[in-house]
């Protein structure tokens, strides 16, 4: 070992970048390996997100269609079968009414829920809620419950 051949140990360093704009010595002097002119060259140059070189980007070339409603309302479904189930693990004996939906996290205290008809429902409940289809204020109602709109 000598002075020509000294080097830090494995792992010891870690920055592996290039020196620019340090002298023509260097080799990266100059330019500083950014070329002549353009956008690339200028200090701050940072590339907009959809740049595609001044070509037309495909953002603008796809043609738009269709709207957002934005009075449109999303309901927060729950299905009979649901219901049933609840009944059948004794959470629930007569009534269900929104507190009872958040409280076994059927949905969220800012969400419109709509009682929905899928599977049978054979307990007499009480069933409040903002909106029921029409087979789930039947099915309620064939049981012996009553279905209450909020």
């Amino acid at each position: 070992m000598n002075l020509s051949n000294l080097q830090p140990a494995e792992g010891s360093t870690h920055n592996q970048n290039k020196r620019v704009g340090r002298g023509e010595g260097s080799g990266k002097g100059g330019t500083s390996a950014r070329g002549h002119k353009g956008a690339k060259s200028r200090s701050g140059y940072s590339k907009k997100i959809g740049f595609e070189g001044g070509q037309m980007p495909l953002q603008r070339r796809v043609p738009k269609f269709g709207f957002k409603n934005i009075n449109r309302v999303d309901y927060q479904g729950v299905n009979l079968d649901t219901l049933q189930l609840l009944v059948d693990n004794g959470i629930v004996t007569d009534t269900v009414d929104f507190a009872v939906l958040v409280e076994n996290r059927l949905a969220t205290k800012n969400e419109v829920v709509k009682i929905l008809g899928r599977g049978e429902l054979k307990a007499k409940l009480k069933v409040t809620a903002h909106k029921f289809t029409a087979t789930a204020k039947a099915a309620i109602e064939a049981a012996g419950g009553e279905a209450v709109t909020l």
